[in-house]
């Protein structure tokens, strides 16, 4: 199991990591909240020990935008603001459990072996997304129409999967190439509408039903 433990004093933060390691799991450190994003992207981790307090990107909002790239990840927020607020606020920005410092060892572990279980009981369900015929496996980054299967590129899965998540609303060119390509949206350039047509040959082409549609002014939506 690998465990990204988000945490900017380095002596919580190793005491922490050494801990998990001597019970068989792989831990890796991020002293701020920008290093830990990037880390997400490149690896996939199987849970996430994250403090609120850290530099760059806040841990509220960094776990809100991990839950969004990653639902199924689940999140342990392990910090010293206790309030019930504060636990609220935890909870709303989508953390799985909520530990409040100083704690135990033992509870820090018994806590991460429940999230990981529970994680691991769900994790068929959650990683797919189903729409008319159209499946999307998040697991195994697999595509499948019907009975055909259908090969994509990185950057077509992460659209396709943008698209899914956002079935029914009105995607503009700038939200798309915000949260695909994490860019403000360029309008001298078509990269977006090009990945789109991309997107289209190979979803919807041949299918009576087509699932990507322009609208004129507005820029797309998703369903059937």
């Amino acid at each position: 199991m690998k465990i990204l433990i988000v945490e900017d004093e380095p002596k919580v933060a190793s005491f922490i990591k050494k801990g998990l390691e001597e019970n068989n799991y792989d831990a890796e450190i991020a002293y701020d909240g920008l290093t830990a994003e990037k880390l997400c992207k490149q690896y996939n981790y199987d849970i996430i020990i994250l403090d609120i307090i850290i530099p760059g990107i806040g841990g509220l909002s960094l776990c809100k935008k991990l839950k969004i790239l990653y639902p199924y990840l689940p999140v342990l927020m392990l910090t010293a603001l206790g309030t019930t607020d504060d636990k609220l606020a935890g909870f709303e920005a989508g953390a799985n459990d909520y530990l409040v410092k100083p704690f135990e060892f033992r509870e820090l572990l018994a806590r991460v072996k429940v999230l990981i279980k529970t994680a691991d009981q769900s994790h068929e369900t959650i990683n797919k997304l189903i729409i008319a015929d159209l499946e999307l496996d998040l697991y195994k980054k697999t595509a499948r129409r019907g009975s055909t299967h259908i090969e994509l590129t990185a950057k077509e899965f992460s659209l396709l999967e943008y698209f899914m998540r956002n079935a029914g609303r009105v995607l503009s060119r700038n939200d798309i190439a915000e949260k695909v390509w994490d860019i403000s949206f360029d309008f001298s350039t078509n990269v977006v509408d090009v990945y789109v047509n991309f997107l289209r040959k190979k979803i919807d082409k041949g299918f009576d039903k087509k699932l990507i549609h322009t609208r004129v002014g507005f820029g797309y939506t998703f369903g059937d």
